[in-house]
């Protein structure tokens, strides 16, 4: 009796351990697919992390250039290097190329 027992226990615990094998390694969703699900899901975490960052920084521009038409005037000539008809505009460069005030 105590034999059959301990065979029945043995099939139950064999089994358990081929199943938990075949979805550490087998299955659709192993270990590795998870781990890189949740690499994935971290960079895509940080991602979000800037754009809304991001957002809130055009955010804040934007009510800063709607507030009046100089100001308007004023990023656009700053910042898309715009001029009026009549003027010339210079750039400032480093040894880079890249302009001296951004």
């Amino acid at each position: 009796m105590n034999r059959l027992l301990n065979n029945r226990y043995r099939f139950y615990i064999l089994t358990g351990a081929g199943l938990l094998l075949w979805m550490m390694f087998f299955d659709a969703n192993d270990l590795r697919s998870q781990f890189r699900n949740w690499w994935k899901a971290k960079e895509l975490e940080a991602e979000k992390a800037y754009f809304e960052d991001r957002i809130q920084a055009v955010k804040a521009e934007r009510k800063e250039v709607l507030g009046s038409q100089q100001l308007r005037v004023k990023y656009a000539r700053e910042k898309y290097l715009m001029k009026k008809r009549n003027e010339d505009v210079y750039v400032l460069v480093d040894e880079n190329g890249e302009p001296i005030e951004k």
